[in-house]
């Protein structure tokens, strides 16, 4: 193989995850379908964990962040941060209900931890507060925004995200806090 580069290893880790429908690989696995020793791949992921916390992440930009941003028109403030967050809902009941495997992997790995939570979510809440107007260097009243719809991006509510009621679920929530945007 010529020169290895974290996307790669990315991309097989991924691939080997669905072909396998498991998330128990290891780096060995990952490392023989490359071509290359173990060793090479721990010269780009510190362990197991940073790789597939580098899966999850590519996993959630590619299937989650970037669907958003590229199905939204650039609307009045008010109505593009409505159908942004529509957006990132029906993203995450999408993948919940159709790649249960990835879904879990990010929840592991993405979702249960906040620190690593808002360093994926930072691109998007940049992106927010500059369609916003906000200039909020802490982006708090983004992250108000978010946590408002919580029940909507969590895993521990997904139980609730195919239930009848979900878009007006999600409406009512909106003319809550919609005044105060």
């Amino acid at each position: 193989m010529d020169k290895l580069n974290t996307q790669q290893i990315i991309e097989t880790a991924q691939r080997l995850i669905v072909e396998k429908n498991s998330t128990d690989i290891s780096m060995s696995q990952i490392a023989k379908q490359l071509n290359v020793t173990h060793a090479a791949i721990y010269k780009h992921f510190e362990n197991k964990d940073a790789l597939w916390l580098a899966v999850a992440q590519h996993w959630f930009d590619t299937n989650i962040i970037n669907k958003i941003n590229s199905q939204i028109d650039d609307a009045e403030a008010k109505s593009y941060l409505h159908d942004w967050l529509w957006q990132f809902a029906n993203a995450k009941k999408t993948t919940f209900n159709e790649n249960p495997l990835m879904f879990q992997l990010n929840t592991k790995y993405i979702d249960s931890n906040p620190d690593v939570l808002h360093q994926v979510l930072l691109p998007s809440y940049q992106l927010l507060d500059q369609k916003m107007n906000y200039h909020d260097e802490h982006y708090k009243k983004i992250e108000a925004i978010f946590s408002a719809f919580a029940v909507f991006a969590l895993p521990n509510f997904s139980g609730t995200w195919n239930r009848p009621d979900y878009r007006s679920r999600f409406e009512d929530i909106w003319q809550l806090i919609e005044k105060g945007i």
